[in-house]
Formats: structure tokens, C-alpha cells, sequence
């Protein structure tokens, strides 16, 4: 009976890891590479929204064109208008074409002017919505030139300058994500390579017996680059978890906020945040990288110290 509770105990010795995984360095590492794993992805996938939303806003206005007439002294407003609708009808690429009413023009100017505004003395301009059936910058200067000599007071919007500045905005958005990003794997490689560090210097004789028995450094490292992979990996899945679960909660938002007075511009803001297929395999992506990045920086820091414990 005590040769065999001797031997368990042997077998149990031999089985057990070299490092321990489920001690206080594990654990805290675990949480490090999950708060980072989340910044990361949260990082990734808002830069991912924007490029969304800005994709599909200069989408809509490559589409869409606006003519404003204007009102001229001893010109009927509403001829101008009927004219300026007919030559736009006429214009090679245009689809559709729409005339504002007074109304739905003033309608627009409310939210600058006030509701109280005398509007009858103020030179409202009334607006036209085209439809395109595809952009054409030589259509456009075609109209604009057509408009130039047949309704001076008419004025062709292409939204151009919008779309660049709504492009200039993506292009920010997605350099400042990236440099997030960069600094969120900066500070990962640090904290990987102190935790090694510890875990190396906590380890030593165990590190000095492996030495003794004749285990290469390259042996050595692979144990705790494996320590490391796992630990990488549950904090990973932890925080890149936490990030898409908030992605997914986002587009039920807009119906929490409705149940509350005044929530219309929070849900409007908030149901904006859905995140597309691409983003989450992103997502994913990113809590490998991060995994991988704290695995190599192991690596690299216990070859560094064992060079000093040799």
C-alpha cells in the first residue's frame, strides 16, 4: 500500500508542470493580456465602424447632387425653379430629379434660425435634389456649364469638398486607431517582458537543475514560451471577447433607449456602432496577433536572461 502511494506520488511529481499554471504571476498575466487584448480590439474595431460610416456617406453623396436657386429681385422664384428642374431632367446622368417646397426648405434652416423666424422677409433659396445614375465629373461640369449660361442664379452642389473632408476624417480616425494600437502592443511587449523576467528570476533553480542535467537554452525557452502562449491565449479570448460582446450589444441600443425620455439622440448615436463581419474576423485577428506578440517577446527575454544566469 505504500509502495503504490509512493509511486502515485512519483507519477504525479513527473506530470507535474515545470511552471506552475495557476499561481499569481499566471493569473495576472492573464489580466494584462486581456486589458490590452480589449483596448486592442476596441481600437480595431472603432476604426473599423468609421471606415463604415465614412465608406458609406460619401457613398450616398457620390450619388446625390444639389441645385440652389436662388431668389433674384423681379424674378419669379417659382419659374426659376420649374426651369432649372427641366434643364436638370435633361442632363445626361441624372436619374431623378426633386424640388424642395418652401416649406421643406424652410424646414431646414430651422435648426440654425430658429423656429420663430419671419421667413417672408428672409431670401430663402430653394433646393433641388438630384439623383445620379452614376457619377460622372463630366456630366456634372456639362450641367454646371448649362445652369452658368441659362440660370445664373442656379448653383450646382456635387458635394465634393464634403467628401473630402469626410475622407480626410476616416484617414485621421484610422491613423490615430493605429497609433493606439501600436502603443497598446508596446506596453503588451513590456509587460510580457517584465512578468518573464520575474517568472525567470522566481524560476532560477529550477532554470540551474535544467542547466545541470544538460537542457539547452533553446529547451528552456520553449517552456516558457509555451507558459506564455497559454497564458497569451486566455487573455486574449477574455478580452477580445469583452470587446466583440460589446460590438453585438450596441445594436440592440437603440431600442434600450428608447424606453427612456429624450433617448432619441443617444440611440440615434449608438445605433451607428454595428460592426460588420470583416470587422470581427478583425477583431480576431488582432487577439491572435496580440497572443503572438507576448509569446515572441517571452521568448526573446528569457534568451536575454539566461545569457545573464549562464
Amino acid at each position: 500500500m505504500i509502495s503504490r502511494t509512493t509511486e502515485s506520488t512519483e507519477n504525479s511529481r513527473r506530470q507535474a508542470p515545470i511552471l506552475p499554471r495557476d499561481s499569481v504571476t499566471s493569473r495576472g498575466l492573464v489580466a494584462v493580456v486581456a486589458i490590452m487584448s480589449f483596448l486592442a480590439a476596441l481600437t480595431i474595431g472603432a476604426v473599423r465602424i468609421a471606415q463604415i460610416s465614412s465608406d458609406a456617406w460619401r457613398s450616398d453623396l457620390s450619388r446625390e447632387a444639389t441645385i440652389q436657386v436662388k431668389p433674384v429681385a423681379g424674378r419669379d422664384l417659382d419659374a426659376d425653379v420649374a426651369r432649372t428642374l427641366a434643364i436638370a431632367e435633361k442632363s445626361p446622368g441624372v436619374a431623378e430629379a426633386r424640388v424642395y417646397s418652401k416649406e421643406e426648405s424652410e424646414k431646414l434652416l430651422e435648426p440654425w434660425l430658429g423656429s420663430g423666424t419671419d421667413w417672408k422677409s428672409l431670401p430663402v433659396p430653394r433646393l433641388i435634389r438630384l439623383r445620379l445614375a452614376e457619377r460622372s465629373d463630366a456630366n456634372l461640369a456639362a450641367l454646371r456649364r448649362t445652369l452658368a449660361e441659362n440660370m445664373p442664379a442656379a448653383l450646382l452642389d456635387d458635394h465634393h469638398a464634403f467628401s473630402g473632408r469626410l475622407s480626410g476624417i476616416s484617414r485621421a480616425a484610422t491613423f490615430t486607431g493605429m497609433a493606439i494600437f501600436a502603443l497598446v502592443l508596446c506596453a503588451t511587449v513590456l509587460s510580457v517582458s517584465f512578468a518573464t523576467r520575474g517568472t525567470v528570476a522566481a524560476n532560477r533553480p529550477t532554470v540551474e537543475v535544467l542547466h545541470f542535467v544538460g537542457a539547452r537554452d533553446s529547451y528552456i525557452a520553449n517552456i516558457f514560451q509555451r507558459y506564455f502562449l497559454e497564458a497569451g491565449c486566455k487573455g486574449g479570448l477574455i478580452g477580445g471577447g469583452i470587446a466583440a460582446l460589446l460590438f453585438l450589444l450596441s445594436r440592440f441600443s437603440s431600442r434600450v433607449f428608447d424606453l427612456f425620455s429624450g433617448g432619441g439622440d443617444a440611440a440615434f448615436l449608438f445605433a451607428s456602432f454595428n460592426l460588420d463581419a470583416t470587422g470581427y474576423l478583425e477583431i480576431v485577428a488582432t487577439v491572435l496577433f496580440v497572443a503572438l506578440v507576448a509569446t515572441a517577446s517571452s521568448r526573446l527575454t528569457v534568451y536575454s536572461t539566461l545569457r545573464n544566469i549562464d
